[in-house]
């Protein structure tokens, strides 16, 4: 029945204007906004992932976006000097960047204004 569909995925924010300026400017993502949804423009905009506004939103406690980059540190030195800070579990074996190194690729995991839980990932 779906085989041949355009699916996209979506996620909730609190607050778009804040989610546009977090994913375009800080990320770097190209978005759009339209009827007070956004878009972010994926994989070249190949693969468009749309935000909402949702009403008394809670925060996945899980990653909704994983970025693959190519060095991990350069990668998390970057966003931090943006702004970004990096979630520390304590369950999870992380250096003091935040970047954990063990049990398959480097990750290190941050937040978006919402709460969301993001990733960036680089295979070894």
């Amino acid at each position: 029945m779906f085989g041949d569909t355009k699916a996209f995925s979506g996620f909730a924010v609190d607050d778009i204007a804040a989610a546009q300026h977090f994913y375009g400017d800080t990320l770097g993502i190209r978005t759009s906004e339209e009827h007070g949804l956004l878009t972010l423009h994926l994989a070249g905009g190949a693969r468009p992932t749309l935000v909402y506004p949702k009403p008394g939103h809670t925060p996945a406690d899980y990653t909704i976006l994983n970025f693959p980059v190519d060095d991990i540190e350069a990668a998390v030195a970057a966003l931090a000097e943006r702004g970004v800070q990096f979630e520390r579990y304590p369950d999870m074996p992380q250096d003091e960047r935040g970047i954990m190194r063990e049990g398959g690729p480097y990750i290190a995991w941050f937040k978006d204004p919402a709460g969301n839980v993001l990733s960036m990932l680089q295979e070894r």
